[in-house]
């Protein structure tokens, strides 16, 4: 793998490295609170696991592309500092867990020697940007959507707008317009789409807003039916900067995009984002596809032909697994994997056969499986061999015994019930109860450990959340799944969020599917897609039709432990999740995090980075103000309500050439980011925080008399 990364670059991502293992070192000397170091570690893909003293590691894999030197050095960290074992998450990174929070630094530095980042895999950030598998080699799209993700990952990366939101920033880029990547549920769904404009061909995007799982889901609303490609990104980062401006920050339940569009509209999500428009970075971004390396076939060699060791497998297998790329005589081949897990064991043997068969590109799904791409024909009855001896030819990819599942209870501080439990139990019952349906995409099952939703569970047609219920009787808490219905894609291609219908027992799951199978299967129509069945019924049928199992009469002890424990009394796990977490901001550490972002802002423009300058010093004068409003006990809840807030306050006080004080800061989109204007914003903010810092002085020492 070729390295695109300047001399520059390389030194940004080992000051990173060494600011993360300084943080560290002041957070155990205790002169980090608790709070604001896990923001830091957080941005830094160092997440908190439910087993005290370790941490989870999430390593940003952009669009789910490895090459086999990556995937190789990934089994090296997970190897020295974890386990060996690797996850898939459905945001195509890679988590592993067990590792030491002292460890992490240099996990990371080795991970940067192959160009694997750590950096804004958690936190209040742009998230990892996902892409549909099959970006490339699909039939069906219209264009490869795959460097305009990695430039769109590039760009995000480190950028001072998206470093310290009210929370988390999700974009996905689906291949075609069947949204494979699931845009409509994301802050910016791409989907490409190609217009004739005067005769020639114009490449754009269909660009969805607002979308969002989590404990209320909400569907995206359309911005644009046709984006010209070199708006994409800029557009992107208007409503990033809206967000960031204007998203709730204190009600962490009510802190993503998704509530700031239906607070205030489409219309004026957009205005505000065109408001920005002139303070851009650039205008426009035209892709450079050559960014993203081209395909590395495998080393030619002869196809032997080879006996097929299990020929009724490798039959459902070539049915559910293969299908045929764009480029013809090509073949992707997919594989699924039991929760998303494998060790680094497996995983040296996948690169041999990588290396021997397909191109040194593979992809990790949001389904939690892996694409291998640019197979021969003839290599196919080899390949299955190969794959299947290591256990990665299971037939029946993105079908009913392909479950999507978090890791919930086994490591996650919010699990509330176990979710791999429940995953395996079902993928056990339909081996041998309904068989036919390990190669049908009929029922998508999704679970979550929680209402969160990184399982998904919102969008499946037989979704499942981990949840509690209390026994009125003898006032035990027992395991509960919520069952949820009717999500997923319709028969005409229209995506659905399911339905909550009814929360039962855990140990009473199995049950449950049986009743949805056999009624579907006994009264639906010929070709009936599931969801389009379960709108014809309504929820109430199936509310009723689970009813019976609902009941908390006629208990058994096993139905108090979760699935796979045996003597572990059920208890209510509660936390607050650090994904999500919004930072407690302390005013004694205010001021010090805006002279922090000032210092940012002269490095910035030293290095000619204008945009970036101006960016840093804004988040400057925003931290600057809210101490001062913090210490009346003012409440604030969005950047935006800090700057009126301080107006309102403190104008008075100070002496704004402009006016007042929301005009002074906000000339931030008024103005280009040339270097006059950086210039003059950034030596005006240094002001502004001295005069901040004496003026909290005076305050105290008036306090104090």
């Amino acid at each position: 793998m070729r390295s695109f990364r300047t001399e520059l670059e390389n030194e940004i991502v080992e000051k990173d490295i060494l600011d993360l293992e300084k943080k560290i070192r002041l957070f155990h000397e205790g002169n980090i609170d608790d709070d604001k170091f896990r923001s830091l570690r957080l941005a830094r893909g160092v997440y908190g696991q439910r087993q005290a003293g370790v941490q989870m590691i999430r390593i940003k894999i952009p669009y789910g592309k490895l090459t086999t030197r990556q995937l190789n050095r990934i089994c090296e960290v997970s190897d020295q500092y974890s386990n060996g074992k690797l996850h898939i998450t459905t945001r195509q990174d890679i988590q592993i867990h067990y590792v030491s929070l002292d460890d992490s630094p240099a996990l990371w530095s080795e991970l940067e020697k192959d160009e694997v980042t750590l950096r804004e895999a958690c936190g209040n950030t742009v998230r990892n940007i996902t892409a549909s598998e099959k970006a490339g080699i699909d039939p069906n799209e219209p264009f490869d959507v795959t460097p305009y993700a990695h430039a769109a990952f590039e760009y995000f990366l480190r950028n001072p707008i998206c470093q310290e939101m009210g929370r988390k920033f999700k974009i996905a880029f689906s291949s075609s317009e069947s949204d494979t990547a699931f845009a409509f549920i994301h802050d910016v769904g791409a989907i490409p789409v190609v217009k004739t404009v005067d005769g020639k061909e114009v490449r754009g995007f269909k660009v969805l807003i607002g979308g969002g799982l989590g404990a209320q889901p909400y569907m995206a609303e359309t911005a644009y039916e046709f984006l010209e490609e070199e708006k994409l990104i800029p557009f992107t980062e208007a409503l990033v900067r809206v967000f960031d401006r204007f998203g709730e920050r204190n009600r962490r339940m009510k802190a993503r995009m998704k509530f700031l569009l239906q607070d205030i509209g489409k219309e004026e999500l957009l205005r505000l984002a065109e408001e920005e428009r002139l303070a851009l970075k650039n205008q426009e971004i035209w892709v450079d596809r050559s960014k993203v390396d081209s395909v590395v076939l495998p080393k030619e060699h002869t196809s032997v032909e080879v006996e097929i060791l299990d020929q009724k497998k490798y039959d459902k297998w070539l049915n559910a697994n293969v299908f045929e790329q764009k480029q013809k005589g090509f073949f992707g081949v997919l594989v699924r994997l039991q929760l998303g897990n494998f060790d680094t064991a497996t995983a040296r043997k996948l690169i041999k056969i990588v290396e021997k068969y397909t191109a040194d590109d593979i992809r990790l799904t949001i389904r939690q499986g892996l694409l291998l791409k640019f197979i021969s024909k003839e290599d196919l009855p080899a390949l299955f061999n190969e794959l299947d001896a290591i256990g990665f030819a299971e037939p029946g990819y993105d079908t009913t015994t392909d479950i999507t599942a978090c890791p919930g209870t086994d490591t996650c501080v919010l699990g509330i019930s176990s979710s791999t439990g429940i995953a395996r139990v079902l993928e056990d019952l339909i081996k041998v109860e309904y068989p036919d349906l390990i190669t049908d995409d009929t029922f998508k099952i999704k679970i979550s450990g929680c209402p969160n939703a990184c399982g998904q569970h919102t969008i499946a047609q037989f979704g499942i959340h981990g949840s509690s219920l209390r026994n009125k009787e003898n006032k035990m808490q027992l395991p509960a799944a919520q069952i949820l219905l009717g999500g997923g894609f319709d028969g005409n291609g229209n995506p659905h969020i399911a339905d909550k219908v009814i929360k039962i027992p855990s140990k009473r799951i199995e049950d449950a599917f049986r009743s949805i199978v056999d009624d579907y299967d006994q009264n639906s129509t010929e070709g009936e897609y599931y969801v389009d069945y379960y709108k014809r019924q309504g929820k109430d049928y199936f509310y009723e039709l689970l009813k019976p199992l609902h009941s908390l009469e006629n208990l058994e002890p096993s139905d108090y432990l979760d699935w796979y424990t045996q003597d572990d009394k059920f208890q209510l796990h509660k936390a607050v999740g650090e994904c999500a977490g919004v930072i407690i901001d302390l005013v004694q550490t205010l001021i010090f995090e805006a002279e922090e972002k000032v210092g940012w802002s002269e490095e910035a423009f030293k290095k000619g980075l204008f945009a970036d300058s101006v960016y840093h010093a804004y988040a400057g004068y925003v931290s600057a103000a809210k101490a001062l409003l913090l210490d009346k006990k003012v409440k604030l809840n969005s950047q935006a309500t800090v700057i009126n807030r301080f107006a309102e306050h403190y104008d008075e006080r100070f002496n704004f050439a402009e006016g007042t004080f929301v005009d002074h800061v906000l000339r931030i989109n008024k103005n280009e980011p040339t270097e006059e204007f950086a210039a003059l914003y950034l030596s005006e903010a240094k002001v502004f925080l001295n005069d901040v810092s004496e003026l909290r002085k005076q305050d105290l020492a008036a306090t104090e008399a």
